[in-house]
C-alpha cells in the first residue's frame, strides 16, 4: 500500500479540548520499534518510553499551536498551516494524516483510524500525545486550581466546575463554548 521508506506518518492530540494547545506530529521511522500502536491504547509509562525510543529512531517534526492561535486561526486552519509545516521540515516522502480531511493541502492521503493500522502514523500520535500531555503537566503547575494534569484540558465534568468556580485563563479556548456554561 505505502512504501515504507518513505512514507510520513502524521497525526495530532488536543483538537477537542477546552484548554491547552493543538499538536501536531509527523514521523518517518528509520526501523521498528516495539510496541509502537495507537497513543490512547498505551499507559502513560508506555507511551513516555516509546516516545523516547521513536525520537532517536526516526525523523520528525512537531507543531504547536497554543489557544490564543487556536482562537485567532480556528482549528482546521492550524490543522492546513502544521501539516504544511510538517512537509517542509520533512520533504519528498508519501503523507499519511489520521482522519478523513486534508484541510486544502495537496500531495496528502488521509486514513481513517491510520494511528491503528500504520506504525508511521502510531508514532506521530504518540508524539503528538507525549508532547501535548508534558505541556498540560506544566500549565498545571502553573494554574493548579483547573487540574489540567489530570483531565489534560478535556471538558469533564470536574474541569468545568473549576471553570464555573474560575473563570476561564490564558490557555483556555475562548472560542470553544462549554456546555452549562456559555
Amino acid at each position: 500500500m505505502y512504501d515504507k521508506q518513505y512514507l510520513c506518518g502524521i497525526d495530532e492530540s488536543g483538537r477537542g479540548p477546552l484548554a491547552g494547545p493543538l499538536v501536531i506530529a509527523g514521523v518517518v521511522l528509520c526501523g521498528m520499534i516495539k510496541g509502537v500502536m495507537d497513543s490512547k491504547k498505551l499507559s502513560e509509562k508506555k507511551r513516555e518510553e516509546i516516545y523516547i525510543q521513536i525520537i532517536q529512531n526516526s525523523r520528525y517534526h512537531i507543531v504547536i499551536f497554543d489557544a490564543r492561535q487556536v482562537d485567532d486561526m480556528g482549528i482546521s486552519e492550524c490543522l492546513r498551516q502544521g501539516l504544511l509545516e510538517i512537509m517542509h521540515h520533512l520533504p519528498g516522502h508519501d503523507y499519511l494524516f489520521d482522519g478523513n480531511c486534508t484541510f486544502g493541502v495537496q500531495n496528502i492521503e488521509t486514513m481513517i483510524k491510520a494511528d491503528e493500522k500504520i506504525f508511521e502514523v502510531s508514532a506521530a500520535s504518540i508524539l503528538a500525545k507525549v508532547t501535548r500531555d508534558r505541556i498540560m503537566i506544566e500549565l498545571a503547575a502553573l494554574y493548579p486550581q483547573y487540574g489540567f494534569d489530570n483531565h489534560k484540558g478535556y471538558g469533564t465534568k470536574a474541569h468545568i466546575d473549576a471553570i464555573i468556580k474560575h473563570g476561564r485563563c490564558e490557555v483556555h479556548r475562548k472560542s470553544f463554548n462549554v456546555k452549562g456554561i456559555d
